[in-house]
């Protein structure tokens, strides 16, 4: 391996130039996370004096924390930021190794104006893309390389994805019906007596005119009901005590009970029921093309990523001190890993890089 390269893939380097550069990139992605927090960029393993001394400078509350920590510090979050460089720099070298394989290309002028076509839709004015560039530490360059790796990716990705046709639509359809339809609902009245005595003066309370709300608020110990007149709104079969259920053979306005439930005797009484609806399949066909598209994409990466995993992880070397995944051989640590001082820890991202990013990049 180059004496200047962190990692190599099938004999194309990734250098320190390219790797400290896409640090840099994801410490700005990260503080921009958190306004007001520093851009730590922990590049100079295994003692990170540059990180501790950075640390001291760029956060006085730490400028008198012990060496040792501010090292520790610094190593954990130069292991969370480099495996999400290393992830973006490898797989990127992945796909174009892929893309080889299979005889896909993308040329030049394919990449250029997809860039262009994007930069005018996201910028209106050329001085709104620089600053989008200062802001994320990016060059054009980068963008570019970007956009080459995405358009390579999505024609590997079609490799591996399988059409949407109407009888897979119509199998997830038939399926997973409850989806595409709402129950029977209905609006009930009830008095949640602690006895069935209690109960039966409740009902001829109510069968002698007393409102309600008089009625519940005196004989029922239901705290959901009791104050609102024992309305229940929206109850679907199952929702509440089973001795309910018996409310969902009952008529309209026909005061019925007591029954005897799990907490008590009921006297209820159904004020509203709402028919069940269910979409046809042709209502139900966009959603359903769309869930599936959706799934399907995230199996075809899952192929693609295991594939190239497949032909290329054997021939991927990286340094020690920058080990990863991705690389050959590597073994995971026990060690958890966790932010540098006035940072908050970053998600690594799993997607391959996309359009050009907004204001607010991430690491990819």
């Amino acid at each position: 391996m180059p004496g200047d390269s962190v990692a190599d893939v099938a004999g194309n380097p990734v250098t320190l130039a390219a790797f400290n550069h896409w640090m840099y990139v994801a410490a700005k992605s990260q503080a921009a996370q958190s306004p007001g927090s520093p851009v730590i960029v922990p590049s100079d393993p295994p003692n990170f004096d540059k990180c501790v001394a950075q640390v001291r400078k760029q956060v006085p509350s730490l400028a008198k924390t012990a060496t040792k920590q501010l090292r520790a510090d610094c190593k954990q979050l130069f292991t969370s930021l480099s495996s999400q460089v290393l992830d973006f720099l490898i797989k990127g070298y992945w796909y174009q190794a892929e893309a080889a394989r299979l005889h896909i290309k993308v040329s030049n002028a394919q990449v250029q104006d997809a860039f262009n076509k994007a930069k005018n839709q996201q910028f209106q004015t050329p001085a709104q893309f620089q600053n989008f560039l200062s802001q994320t530490g990016q060059t054009q360059q980068d963008i570019l390389f970007r956009f080459r790796i995405n358009q390579l990716f999505q024609k590997l990705i079609t490799r591996h994805t399988t059409q949407v046709t109407p009888a897979t639509i119509q199998r997830y359809y038939q399926t997973h019906l409850s989806q595409f339809g709402t129950q029977e609902t209905r609006n009930i009245r009830i008095v949640l007596a602690k006895s069935k005595a209690q109960a039966d003066a409740a009902k001829s309370a109510l069968k002698s005119g007393k409102s309600w709300n008089a009625v519940a608020k005196k004989y029922s110990i239901d705290p959901t009901s009791k104050n609102k007149g024992g309305l229940l709104v929206a109850v679907t079969k199952g929702q509440q005590d089973a001795a309910l259920g018996a409310a969902f053979s009952a008529p309209l306005n026909k005061l019925s009970g007591p029954v005897k439930g799990q907490f008590g005797y009921y006297v209820y009484e159904v004020t509203k029921i709402t028919k069940p609806t269910q979409q046809t399949l042709a209502q139900a066909t966009p959603l359903i093309r769309q869930t599936l598209q959706g799934q399907q994409q995230t199996s075809a990466q899952a192929a693609l990523d295991k594939a190239a995993k497949s032909h290329w992880l054997s021939q991927t070397k990286c340094r020690t001190a920058y080990a990863m995944a991705d690389c050959s051989g590597f073994k995971a640590p026990k060690t958890s890993t966790a932010a540098a001082p006035g940072q908050q820890a970053p998600q690594p991202q799993q997607a391959p890089p996309t359009q050009t990013p907004p204001p607010s990049t991430t690491t990819k």
